[in-house]
Formats: C-alpha cells, structure tokens, sequence
C-alpha cells in the first residue's frame, strides 16, 4: 500500500498538484491544561498513505456520478486556480530570499511553487513562505458546480471519506447511494444551499482552530517574559513590524511607536522599515531578537520588544 500511494502521489505531482506540508504546531499540555511546551507535528509516510487513499475514494465517487449522462445533481470539493495578483505579491516576496518562480502557464506555476515549498523546507523563513504560498491559493469550497480542484490536479473530487465528522460527505453517500438504486437527478439548488452553509461552517471552524492556537500561544509566551528570543521578520506595516518566533512559531507585534532608537519609516518597495537617522533597515524576512512585553488573552495579542538584529 505505501508502494503504492508513493506510485499515486508522484503520479499527482506530476499531472500538476500542489504539495502543501504544512508544519503544525502542537503544545504539551500539564495537569491543569496549560501549555509547558510546543511541539511541532509534521507529516509521516503513513499519515500521506492514507491521504492518497482517501483522495482516490474521494475522487472515484465524484467521476462515477460526475460523468453520469443526463447530468446528475452532486457535491462537489472544488478549487480555483490562484489569483495572478497574489501570485506577483508572493514573487515580490520570495525574490527577496533569492527564489525565482515560473507563472507562465498552469503547470509551469504548480511545478514552481512545489520547487519553492522544498527549496524552503528547513530554512528559516520556511514558516513565512509557506504561510504566503498558502494565501495565494484561492479557497476550496463544496459546490454543486464542477470546476475541478486545482490544487490536487484532479477534474472531479468530492468529500466522501469523514461522514462521521462532516456533513458534506454524509450528503455525498446519501446522494450515491439514492442513484445507485436508480434515483433521479437530486434538486440542485437544494444541495447548493447545503453547500454554501458546510462551506461557511468550515470556514468558522477553521478561524476556531487558528484562534485556539494562538490563544495556547499567548499563554505559553505569558510564562517567558524575560527571555530573549530569536524571530523572523513575518509582516511589515507602517504602524509596526510583525516578528514569527523561530522556536515556536509564536508570532506577535513590535510597534513602531516602541523603536526608540530612531525614527522609523515604512517603505513598501522593499517591505522594510527604515531609521531616518541611522539608514537602520528592518526587512521581511529579517532574524531579529525580541522580548515579550505584553500579552492580551481576550484579543490574542502578543506585543514584542525589538532587542535588534540577530547577528550571529
């Protein structure tokens, strides 16, 4: 079976899918549920073997009703191809690490942004490149209308292999088996109603996720005000520098309002803010030491000290 998934899985790649290996990041947790430590979860060969079997079960049942004639009523996992502006913003980025990307079709943009999410596997900004890569992608969402999903290549793809814990796959073996025994085509604007509430419900249930994260974050970081720690330059704004910690993936803000050392100017061209006396340049991507200085549980923020520029 793994042979096989790794057959399945080059075969993806090669037809155009994106690689996402997102790092997770994870907390160990004492007896009173407070987090006292941070671990980072990372996909296995077994964790991808199940997922090439779940997506070929995913996608045989959405081509065996997909390509039913008359056309039949189903739900669809689909996934549109990227924005052109946001692919330009993330090659604005990403040339400033020294990586180059390809936009001039289909697949010479899914072959580049797989070269680019390996070239960064292990770097420091890897966090950071991979945050942005995954904004660039356009939402995928369910849908009664069939465009395909981009990001896995595939021309027909569903939901079908989780009906214990989402909806949009009870739908699909409810809806397969009513053809199965001869059903006509289902009301489609029904289903798209359906579709359109799962898509929001995910939608919610991901901000939960991420919330949860950085709330755990915040509490982690409340018990380390006194160490210094070594960040990378995540977000640049005229109002402040956004520094990712590289130990944990914490990220929290500095505010310009506390850069003391010198006036600081923001220059979009080079995403940078820059000292008006001291050409002092603080850059996206940049490794910088910082303190906490305060947390805020209720609105999730985490305010950073800038110590300077890590030199070592």
């Amino acid at each position: 079976m793994d042979e096989l998934a790794k057959i399945m899985r080059r075969k993806r790649m090669n037809s155009g899918a994106i690689s996402f290996d997102k790092v997770e990041v994870k907390f160990n947790l004492d007896d009173e549920a407070n987090p006292v430590g941070v671990f980072f979860k990372t996909s296995k060969d077994a964790n991808k073997l199940i997922e090439e079997f779940m997506l070929l079960a995913n996608r045989k049942v959405a081509e065996f009703i997909g390509k039913q004639s008359p056309k039949k009523t189903f739900i669809y996992r689909v996934h549109d191809e990227p924005d052109d502006s946001k692919l330009a913003a993330l090659q604005n980025v990403v040339s400033r690490f020294g990586y180059k990307l390809n936009f001039k079709d289909r697949k010479s943009i899914a072959s580049s942004l797989n070269n680019l999410l390996s070239e960064v596997n292990g770097k420091k900004e890897q966090n950071l490149v991979d945050t942005l890569t995954i904004r660039t992608m356009s939402k995928a969402e369910y849908t009664t209308k069939n465009i395909g999903h981009y990001g896995l290549a595939f021309d027909y793809y569903s939901h079908f292999t989780s009906p214990i814990r989402r909806y949009p796959d009870v739908m699909a073996h409810r809806l397969l088996q009513y053809y199965l025994d001869g059903g006509k085509s289902a009301n489609e604007e029904v289903y798209e109603d359906k579709c359109n509430h799962s898509s929001n419900m995910e939608n919610l249930a991901t901000k939960a996720e991420r919330d949860s994260i950085k709330y755990m974050q915040i509490r982690f970081m409340q018990d380390h005000k006194d160490e210094e720690f070594v960040g990378v330059i995540s977000g640049v704004t005229d109002w402040g520098i956004y520094v990712e910690i590289i130990e944990n993936k914490c990220e929290g803000m500095v505010s310009v309002r506390n850069m003391k050392d010198d006036h600081y100017m923001f220059d979009d061209d080079h995403y940078a803010l820059i000292g008006k006396n001291s050409k002092i340049m603080y850059q996206l991507g940049d490794e910088v030491i910082v303190k906490v200085k305060d947390t805020d549980l209720v609105k999730k923020h985490l305010d950073f000290t800038l110590i300077g520029k890590n030199e070592d």
